[in-house]
């Protein structure tokens, strides 16, 4: 049976937290923010627990914060936090700020954890508002109507949609537990690369080329013919996936380019340069042709007495570090031939290089057959949310 959510449910809106009272880590309340939620679904926590925020309860009635009870459905209502769908369930009563909504079941009749899953699989960026920031009204979700079967058909299917989501979390431990070895090694061999004095310090450009391709014009673009990549598929390649190619150019153009400018070849790192994406990269492991994006990416072509798989480790910290500093004062955050120039790198020998990247080549089998396992378990997830809520 379908019911609309006003029928079914109390919805929760946001308070506005004053930067005075931010801060506690103490309190009677735990007062979540938008961020808080995000982090809790990238931990893969249904219920929400990680907050760095309290407040009292006498706060709490002077800044009129609505108190959320426990098991109600948290979410970002505005803005791009919106579009990543990310959801959670109130552990206590709580606050959420005013750029979350939540909605709890008001009847017996509507298991929580069921709720949660059929908010999951609400893609709210189809509800929202056409606006240049997008948001969703409480009025238009009010009228959203959900399947309501019966308690002992909603408690079968929490329970096989909860038992494959803590599968998939455990992948990716795995998976951050294999980064965490990679670390390990790292600073074994090479120390801390932000205060190590005994490794010699150089300039990248003694170690590469720095550079970016050249200028493809959208009217170049054609249905089949050589691969150009852009940021996300650098992403792709960058985490082992296979790129979902959407733009080409032809044979002859990348022929040229070749023969006047030259193009990348296996080793050479991508790394992509601006927006979400800046900082991951890719090293370069296939003679096939392809191009790539100028302005998106920048291309580090390896020179002599570097292994490639030692310097794109040290660029992810390097370019980490960098994201830190400059991100409060970009209003979007882009890496430039001229600030890598700029960038300081160790000069290990290269026997200690090589063995660091043949650690990281036997670890990063462990990592494929993790990610492999990953990959499976969240096709099969996706298929039960589509099976089950449509």
């Amino acid at each position: 049976m379908r019911k609309k959510l006003k029928d079914v449910c109390m919805f929760y809106s946001g308070t506005g937290f004053p930067i005075q009272y931010q801060g506690q880590t103490k309190g009677e309340y735990p007062f979540y923010k938008v961020g808080d939620i995000a982090n809790n679904a990238i931990a893969g926590k249904i219920y929400l627990e990680l907050c760095n925020n309290y407040i009292s309860s006498d706060v709490a009635k002077m800044i009129k914060g609505c108190i959320l009870p426990k098991d109600t459905v948290v979410f970002a209502k505005i803005g791009e936090a919106l579009k990543l769908n990310r959801r959670a369930i109130t552990s206590c009563d709580c606050l959420i700020d005013n750029n979350a909504m939540g909605i709890a079941p008001k009847l017996d009749s509507l298991r929580i954890q069921y709720f949660y899953f059929c908010m999951k699989n609400l893609k709210m960026q189809t509800l929202a508002e056409s606006t240049t920031v997008p948001s969703v009204r409480k009025t238009v979700l009010e009228k959203y109507e959900i399947e309501v079967p019966s308690l002992v058909e909603q408690e079968e299917i929490e329970k096989k949609l909860t038992l494959t989501q803590k599968i998939i979390e455990k992948r990716r431990q795995e998976l951050s537990y294999l980064d965490e070895i990679i670390k390990a090694r790292f600073v074994e061999l090479f120390g801390d690369i932000h205060c190590n004095n005994k490794l010699p310090l150089v300039k990248l450009s003694e170690f590469v080329n720095i550079g970016s391709s050249k200028r493809i014009y959208a009217n170049e673009y054609v249905d089949k013919g050589v691969p150009f990549y852009r940021s996300k598929e650098i992403r792709e390649l960058g985490t082992g996936m296979k790129p979902s190619v959407e733009l080409y150019i032809k044979q002859e153009r990348y022929d040229e380019i070749k023969e006047k400018y030259g193009v990348p070849k296996k080793g050479d790192i991508l790394i992509a340069a601006i927006g979400a994406t800046i900082g991951y990269s890719w090293i370069v492991d296939t003679d096939t042709p392809f191009y790539y994006k100028d302005g998106n990416l920048i291309i580090l072509s390896i020179k002599n007495n570097v292994n490639p798989i030692f310097l794109n480790y040290t660029m992810g910290i390097l370019i980490e570090d960098f994201k830190n500093k400059d991100v409060a004062g970009s209003a979007q955050l882009a890496l430039t031939i001229e600030k890598l120039e700029k960038m300081m790198v160790v000069n290990p020998d290269i026997k200690l290089q090589n063995q660091f990247a043949d650690f990281v080549h036997q670890v990063n089998k462990s990592k494929v057959a993790v990610q492999k396992a990953l990959d499976e378990t969240q096709i099969l997830f996706d298929s039960l949310m589509q099976k089950y809520f449509g």
